[in-house]
């Protein structure tokens, strides 16, 4: 398989894992799912196989400086591992914010603007997560 078909099965593989984890996070095959982190094992295996791919065709990879990076990401098994990279720990992130949710209990309604963050912009979902979490410590 190409590392385009690649791409689009690791999408189409998170892209339910998160519709799951806004829509029905409560719900037994979600919380199965969460609690063995399926989804982030399966791309972990994925990544695994592009970075050794990476490393057979070009060698240790130098992250020292941002000009060795964006030559790093010319690479097409280096740019489908960072990809994967960042599907898997964005999922893990989500993962744990519905995690830490248990014992919160913020409303599924403030939840799913953090997970919809996290999925489309990594960090910034985590932050109004932190945000949200902070508020909700002090008013306890």
């Amino acid at each position: 398989m190409s590392p385009t078909e690649i791409f689009s099965i690791v999408n189409t593989i998170a892209l339910p894992m998160w519709l799951l984890m806004i829509v029905v996070p409560k719900w037994k095959p979600t919380r199965f799912l969460i609690d063995y982190k399926v989804i982030p094992l399966l791309l972990a295996l994925v990544y695994a196989f592009y970075i050794f791919q990476t490393l057979q065709i070009g060698g240790w990879m130098d992250f020292s400086n941002l000009a060795s990076v964006m030559t790093l990401f010319t690479e097409e098994n280096a740019i489908l591992a960072g990809w994967v990279h960042y599907l898997a720990f964005d999922l893990l992130v989500g993962m744990w914010i519905l995690d830490e949710n248990k014992k919160l209990g913020i409303h599924q309604l403030l939840l799913a603007p953090c997970l919809i963050g996290t999925f489309m912009f990594g960090p910034l979902g985590f932050l109004l997560f932190m945000i949200i979490r902070g508020i909700k410590v002090q008013r306890s």
